[in-house]
C-alpha cells in the first residue's frame, strides 16, 4: 500500500486524534485487563479524553516535529520526536508518539514511519534512538515493531497499589 509521509498540519489534528485513538483502544483494555478495574479507572477515568488531549498537546507542541503517514489523502498514522529531552541518554532523541489507524495496520506503515523518524533522529545529529512502550499484552505489536526496527528492549516494571 503506497503511502506518503508528510509534516503534520493544524487540520490534521482531528484525523490524527481519531485513529490513535482507535489504535489504542487495545492498548487501554489491555491496561484494564492487567491492572484490574479499580486501579484502571484511578489511573484512566476518561482514558479516551485524556489520550485524545495528550495526542493534541504533542502534535502541538513545536519541540515535538510530527509527520503523518497518508494515503489516498488520508491521514493513516503519525509520528512525533523529540531531540534530546532525556539527561540519562545523551545526544539523543525519542519517539514520543506513533499510531497507525487499525484499519490500515499490518501493512508496513508503522515500520515506514519509524524509519522515517530515525532519519529525522540522524538528520538532528543524534547517536541514540530512543522509544518506550508498555510490557502488557495490548503493547506486543508495538513491540514487535520496534524489535523488528533494530531496537533493544530493555524491561522495565512499575507496580500500582490503590491505598
Amino acid at each position: 500500500m503506497p503511502t506518503s509521509i508528510r509534516p503534520f498540519a493544524e487540520s490534521d489534528i482531528a484525523p490524527v486524534v481519531d485513529l490513535s485513538l482507535r489504535a489504542w483502544a487495545p492498548v487501554f483494555d489491555s491496561f484494564r485487563q492487567v491492572l484490574g478495574e479499580a486501579i484502571f479507572l484511578h489511573l484512566y477515568p476518561q482514558w479516551s479524553a485524556m489520550q485524545a488531549a495528550a495526542v493534541e498537546r504533542v502534535c502541538r507542541d513545536e519541540a515535538m516535529p510530527t509527520w503523518v503517514a497518508e494515503h489516498e489523502g488520508r491521514a493513516v498514522g503519525f509520528v512525533a520526536i523529540v531531540h534530546g529531552r532525556q539527561e540519562d541518554e545523551p545526544n539523543s532523541s525519542e519517539i514520543e508518539m506513533i499510531a497507525v489507524d487499525p484499519v490500515h495496520q499490518r501493512r508496513g506503515i508503522a515500520a515506514d514511519l519509524i524509519a522515517f523518524a530515525v532519519e529525522r533522529m540522524r538528520e538532528h545529529g543524534s547517536e541514540l534512538a530512543v522509544i518506550g512502550t508498555g510490557g502488557d499484552p495490548g503493547h506486543a505489536p508495538a513491540r514487535a515493531a520496534y524489535e523488528q526496527a533494530g531496537f533493544t528492549p530493555l524491561p522495565l516494571v512499575r507496580y500500582y497499589k490503590l491505598l
